[in-house]
């Protein structure tokens, strides 16, 4: 009695789509997961740029979010373009 693998009683054609199968499912993972991060970097620089307002200054911000000053001012940065992107669409409609 012999035992088959499964892959050998497969075609090259059905093993190649099946791979591609996979692979699609893959990508579609990882472009939902990157979706998800930008939303949450946009809501992490919002919170930023208006603890920078409540703090005063990117400075004390930093100190009072335990951030380097550098993501902060990464942060705020991203707000801005948000935030004109957003008046940019508001103003197309």
């Amino acid at each position: 009695m012999t035992v088959q693998n499964s892959d050998k009683t497969l075609s090259r054609k059905q093993r190649l789509q099946e791979k591609q199968r996979r692979q699609l499912a893959v990508v579609d993972t990882v472009d939902k997961a990157e979706v998800k991060v930008r939303k949450a970097e946009a809501e992490l620089a919002v919170a930023v740029a208006e603890a920078v307002q409540v703090f005063g200054d990117e400075r004390a911000a930093s100190e009072g979010l335990d951030m380097p000053v550098e993501a902060v001012r990464r942060f705020v940065g991203i707000a801005a373009h948000e935030t004109a992107v957003a008046a940019a669409d508001g103003a197309d409609v």
